[in-house]
Order: C-alpha cells, then structure tokens, then sequence
C-alpha cells in the first residue's frame, strides 16, 4: 500500500500545489510512484476547482516540475484517507487540529519542519505579495523540505 501524503495551506492555489507539485517530482524522479501518493487541498473553499495562482505555475514550470492540481477543500474523510497531512504554517495547524474529527488517523505534520532553519519554518503566504519571487522563496523551501 502506498503511503498518501496530503498538503494543507488555506486556498489550495499558491503553497499547497507548489508543494504537492515538488514533493510528486521529488518521487518520480527516486522511482517511487508506487510507494507514495501526494495530493493537495485548502482549508477554504474559496478557490475550488481553480487551477494554481499563475506565478505558482511559472515558478513550477521555471523548474520543469509539471502540475496538474485543481483546488479543493479538506474533507473529513482526508483524514482516515491520508497517513501524512502537512501544513504550511502554524495557522494552518491550528486549523487542521481544529477540524480533525476524533477518528482520524492522519499524522499532522508542519512541512517546514522537515529540514528548514527554525526561522524558515513557516512556509509564508504570498497570495497578496506581488511578482514571481514569493513563490520562488516556497519553491526552495518546498525542495530543501
């Protein structure tokens, strides 16, 4: 059975994607498709059924990592389908501990805590920042994670 890993930020259209995006490349390219399954998803809904943010894209495409990923929000069911839910920051923590139903079995993780610097750790939004460069910044923080 593969381990299915789900990344959480609020709209599903800048972070989560990126970060669902660099962790599936990061996977194919050690050959293990087979052993792992990465989704994204938003604890908002505004966004559903939207396509990442345009600078999430160019950034991703900057790098030759495809995405395909369309926003959705979390459901209850997430968190028995998925091992792994990784946040982007501590806010979105916090809403995930919140919305968990008590049967869930899903690890709530924070992803900066995965190899970043204590300071990097949160992974900022950067929905209301301008240019390419916020996006670039998630990018690396994504890969060293």
């Amino acid at each position: 059975m593969p381990r299915n890993v789900l990344m959480v930020c609020v709209g599903n259209i800048c972070r989560s994607p990126i970060a669902e995006a660099v962790m599936r490349d990061v996977i194919a390219r050690a050959g293990l498709q087979k052993d792992w399954h990465v989704e994204s998803a938003a604890i908002e809904g505004w966004h559903h059924g939207s396509r990442p943010d345009e600078r999430a894209l160019r950034v991703l495409a900057k790098h030759n990592i495809e995405c395909t990923s369309v926003a959705r929000q979390l459901q209850p069911k997430d968190f028995v389908r998925f091992d792994y839910i990784l946040a982007m920051d501590r806010s979105n923590m916090a809403s995930l501990k919140h919305l968990a139903p008590k049967y869930s079995r899903a690890k709530l993780l924070l992803l900066g805590d995965f190899g970043l610097k204590p300071d990097e750790r949160s992974i900022e939004d950067p929905y209301y920042l301008m240019g390419t460069a916020p996006f670039e910044k998630i990018y690396k923080q994504c890969t060293l994670a």
